[in-house]
């Protein structure tokens, strides 16, 4: 339980929520939580900003448009969602998207380095968030270990939406935890008139980063354009001082080198780019756009382990408006990925991933039935995923998905909102003779298939004018995924020798929200409780066995995951040599599970004064999770996170402090390790200016000023790989 300090402060947070005038907006990097007050339509039916549109500064939240948790675009919504886009996307931008996001409410990150990191929801990662590019799947192979990065990149995104709780279920039962959607105009939604630009250049001093984007738009009213590229290149981070913990250091101190000031092999490059376009009339619009992403980058767990990306993704994207008959709007996205990335130790590939498919959505916005809103839909998919080389973990598997859902709306009273949800998909798992001819441990993988079900309901109460209180209940099913039941195979990023469970039964879980919130005016505020309970939770379970021991190995991947377990050696079906390895045995096994905490916001705009004012805000999240058969917590579970934020504006100039305080993180299971908390210290620095007709950004953004040790308890490797020491990243951006 949180700690009398830390409770002290939390409950200053949430008083603040709780006593009317004393609320304010959220924490000021975003704008959150669905209880904006106008209305929230789809995104193609806004006009296109153009750049020259004045744009208001990073402490003035604008109104967000959810495409993300309700297609109805409805104005209030009932789960929880934070939004990030302009200049507040721009300052917090980061070299991952976990990072780029984490802090904000119930968001962490898994970090396996600076580049590589991926969102975790209310203590949920890998394929229970399901993260999507312009709303349909971003394939790739981020959810099948903590070292593979996602192939998107904070320059090239507009604005990304989180959605927590229920209404992502309409995404699957891998959205349980949460949906994060990124959203760009590479297929332009709106007519462009003329020609407009963007670019965007900056320099990060704690591991002397250089990062650049251009884009540019034109049309005609009718035919639209987009290109855009982006470049990133780092070197290795600087951290505040060993890059091994403590408890490392002590229980290995001969055979370990121990490297001080910077994390070996943390450096890396990445580029991509695009092109698109789309004609689009009063009604609708339709486009097509290619996308290319490449990266190389280190290891942390592994010095001499480089992992070489590319994704190439073919999008296609319309919407039909105002029709006659039984739907008045109708959109289709589909897009077609092609990923590929190689895993090379010491100048040798031992291992290729690759995935590559297809996802589409479609979507139907029905008119009104009697008292019901509603949209029904169609959601499909299909990729093959394969691993080969030495260190081939799973066969090569085809994963089959369609699904129909839908969504109705009542307003019931003035003061009553309900919603209802459902979702009815098929999931197949096919495993293939590519490798299983070659390879026995996969010679007898058998297909499986899934039926799965979904249904949420939800409820709106407008208290009073500034008051409304928001619940809501669901029921989700997850098929388990082709790595959870048929890996046989080293998995290098934590350390482990992975073993599915080809017996493995779908994942189920009962969850629930309710929330309070207050707005006025600039003031605002929420406080929320959930709840998740899984009758079959697959988790990676440690057997206490090693696998393929060699004398006098260093144990850098046992320590890195905090396993401890006694040796153990295998024979290996596969003919590898695994001798150089020291892996300790992990499998997948089906538990009950419980997650539960609480997420709070409060901003208050404390001084106005001519073109002057002050904003002070707070936030709070915690979450815990624990094996409900045995009580032992669940593992990579971040701490009570608090945050103090204070922001100023005059005009043109904007000025923003935060504090973040996380709690040690000592709830860890056996075998584990835990984590010390920490206390750092940002601030950022804005100013818009204008030359001529183009708009300029200038911004300064300073990081863990007190040059903490920082350490993720959501991270695999934190006992290795601690986060960056104090940096500072000067950017400018321009529009025109």
């Amino acid at each position: 339980m949180p700690s009398p300090s830390s409770s002290s402060a939390l409950g200053i947070a949430l008083a603040l929520v709780l006593t009317g005038p004393a609320c304010a907006a959220p924490p000021l990097e975003s704008t959150s939580e669905a209880d904006e007050q106008e209305e929230a339509r789809p995104e193609s039916d806004r006009r296109r900003v153009s750049p020259r549109t004045p744009v208001p500064p990073i402490h003035a939240p604008q109104s967000p448009v959810f495409v993300t948790a309700n297609p109805l675009g409805a104005r209030d919504m009932i789960s929880p969602v934070t939004t990030l886009s302009g200049d507040a996307l721009t300052v917090r931008g980061a070299q991952s998207l976990g990072e780029t996001l984490n802090g904000l409410p119930g968001v962490s990150t898994t970090s396996y380095g600076p580049m590589v990191g991926r969102p975790i929801i209310r203590g949920m990662d890998g394929d229970r968030i399901r993260i999507l590019q312009n709303g349909v799947a971003a394939l790739d192979a981020s959810s099948l270990s903590f070292d593979h990065a996602v192939p998107q990149d904070p320059l090239s995104i507009e604005r990304i939406e989180i959605v927590r709780g229920p209404a992502a279920l309409l995404y699957g039962g891998n959205a349980i935890g949460g949906v994060v959607n990124t959203i760009d105009n590479r297929i332009p939604r709106s007519a462009i008139d003329g020609v407009t630009g963007v670019t965007d250049i900056n320099v990060t001093s704690g591991n002397r980063a250089r990062a650049a984007a251009a884009q540019i738009e034109a049309g005609n009213g009718r035919l639209n354009f987009h290109a855009d590229v982006f470049t990133r290149k780092s070197g290795e981070l600087r951290i505040p001082g060993f890059a091994r913990s403590s408890e490392l250091r002590r229980t290995d101190p001969a055979s370990l080198a121990h490297p001080y000031g910077t994390l070996p092999n943390s450096d890396g490059q990445w580029s991509g780019g695009s092109f698109g376009g789309s004609v689009t009339w009063a009604d609708g619009y339709a486009g097509l756009a290619y996308n290319g992403y490449t990266s190389q980058y280190g290891s942390v767990a592994e010095q001499r382990v480089r992992l070489r990306m590319r994704q190439n993704r073919l999008a296609w994207a319309s919407e039909f408006r105002n029709l006659n008959g039984l739907f008045s709007r109708v959109k289709l996205d589909i897009a077609a990925t092609d990923y590929l990335h190689r895993e090379v130790d010491n100048g040798r590939e031992h291992g290729v991933f690759q995935n590559r498919g297809f996802d589409g959505r479609l979507e139907a916005r029905h008119r009104r039935i009697g008292p019901f809103d509603g949209a029904i839909g169609v959601q499909f998919g299909q990729y093959t995923f394969s691993t080969t080389g030495d260190h081939a973990m799973v066969p090569t598997t085809r994963t089959t998905q369609i699904a129909l859902f839908a969504l109705e709306e009542w307003q019931a009273t003035d003061r009553l909102k309900m919603s209802v949800g459902g979702r009815l998909e098929r999931a197949t798992l096919a495993p293939t003779a590519a490798n299983a001819t070659t390879d026995k441990r996969f010679s007898g993988a058998k297909g499986r298939a899934f039926t799965n079900t979904s249904m949420s309901l939800g409820g709106l109460y407008q208290l009073a004018p500034a008051w409304s209180i928001a619940t809501s209940l669901a029921y989700s099913e997850r098929a388990p995924t082709f790595y959870e039941v048929y890996a046989d195979g080293p998995h290098d990023a934590t350390g482990q020798y992975l073993r599915g469970n080809a017996n493995a039964k779908k994942e189920k879980s009962i969850s629930a929200d309710l929330a309070l919130r207050f707005a006025h005016g600039t003031d605002r505020g929420s406080i929320g409780v959930f709840y998740n309970r899984f009758s079959n939770y697959l988790a990676e379970y440690n057997t206490g066995s090693r696998v393929g021991e060699a004398p006098g190995h260093s144990h850098d991947h046992d320590h890195a995951h905090g396993g401890h377990g006694q040796r153990h050696d295998h024979d290996h079906a596969d003919g590898c040599d695994h001798a150089h390895h020291s892996l300790a045995e992990a499998e997948y096994r089906g538990v009950r599970a419980e997650f539960y905490g609480l997420e709070a916001s409060a901003s208050k705009r404390i001084f106005a004064r001519g073109p002057h004012h002050v904003d002070v805000d707070l936030s709070a999240d915690y979450t815990r999770a624990r094996n409900a058969d045995t009580g032992e917590p669940l593992p990579r579970i971040s701490p009570l996170r608090l945050t103090l934020g204070a922001a100023y504006g005059h005009g043109a100039f904007g000025a923003r402090a935060t504090v973040v305080h996380a709690r040690g993180q000592s709830r860890v299971p056996q075998n584990d390790t835990i984590s010390a908390g920490y206390t750092t210290v940002g601030v950022a620095l804005t100013y818009r200016f204008r030359v001529g007709s183009t708009q300029w950004l200038a911004y300064l953004r300073g990081d863990n000023l007190t040059n903490q040790t920082v350490r993720y308890a959501s991270s695999v490797v934190r006992n290795v790989a601690p986060q960056m020491g104090r940096s500072a990243t000067l950017g400018l951006r321009t529009t025109f």
